[in-house]
């Protein structure tokens, strides 16, 4: 998870701000939801704002709206701001690297993930998040090792175990990766992207019948996640259920066209390549 850690275009998640501390919230599962962290602590002893100047509550709440709406520059702009008043706030540099990331400036965003943990070395946040962006550039051994990190200092971290699983499928460490996108289910029950990985490394492994299994159970609970019912389409389809897979692609043309694009599926995405093979011959079908 760079930890805002809930399906976007990445299995990996990223966390925003500390959970400890508690200003506004921000995450996602998968780059993620939001998580509370604390301005109102960092102001106490400082001068109020110039008129003309925002406050450190609203200047935040701006960097989270300008996010949201994907508006990656002026985010960046406005975590810049907060920087510029807080130099020494470690969940500023966290964000501001999960800013860069989406930026895809993976060295900057290194950069600033290495400043949150020199400032708060006991903080599992920019440890994930910077395993996250090396994950992004292909460094498999450098992620684990940061995602090892978030697990020494917590060791019910669901968001790292599935984030770790996903650099040992970049690995093609398949066995780990199952062992870990496990674990982090077994942490969070509801996990569903760690579900929906799971299953799409035991179809990589040869557990065809589980990864099915896996695949509907997830399907029936969140029937409008379209990573599963991709991935459902692809194997029904391998089994030879053409009737059921082309049902369910219907469903998944509507929720999400991007798993039309192939590229995006092995590329963003980062399907392992049975997976990619086995919907690649079913839109070949089509």
């Amino acid at each position: 998870m760079v930890r805002y850690n809930t399906p976007l275009t990445h299995p990996t998640h990223q966390r925003i701000g500390f959970p400890q501390q508690c200003w506004l919230a921000f995450f996602t599962t998968v780059l993620v939801a939001l998580v509370c962290f604390g301005l109102g602590t960092i102001g106490s002893a400082i001068a109020a704002p110039e008129p003309t100047q925002l406050s450190d509550r609203a200047l935040a709440q701006q960097a989270q709206r300008h996010q949201s709406q994907g508006d990656f520059n002026q985010a960046e702009a406005d975590w810049n701001g907060l920087l510029n008043r807080y130099p020494d706030n470690p969940a500023l540099w966290s964000n501001r690297g999960n800013i860069r990331v989406s930026l895809g400036e993976f060295e900057k965003a290194i950069a600033d993930y290495d400043h949150a943990i020199a400032l708060a070395p006991q903080e599992p946040d920019p440890y994930l998040n910077r395993g996250a962006a090396y994950e992004a550039q292909g460094q498999w051994h450098q992620a684990i090792a940061d995602y090892n990190q978030v697990l020494e200092l917590d060791p019910n971290d669901a968001a790292a175990y599935n984030n770790r699983g996903n650099a040992q499928m970049g690995l093609e460490n398949w066995l780990a990766a199952i062992a870990d996108y496990q674990a982090a289910i077994d942490h969070k029950p509801d996990f569903a992207i760690a579900r929906s990985n799971l299953a799409l490394a035991l179809f990589e492994q040869g557990d065809v019948a589980q990864s099915l299994t896996q695949l509907r159970r997830l399907t029936r609970k969140y029937p409008v996640f379209a990573d599963s019912r991709a991935a459902l389409t692809a194997v029904l389809w391998s089994q030879g259920q053409s009737g059921e897979a082309e049902s369910n692609w219907v469903a998944v043309q509507g929720l999400d066209p991007r798993y039309q694009d192939m590229q995006w599926v092995a590329q963003i995405r980062r399907w392992p390549p049975k997976m990619v093979t086995a919907l690649e011959q079913f839109l070949a079908m089509e």
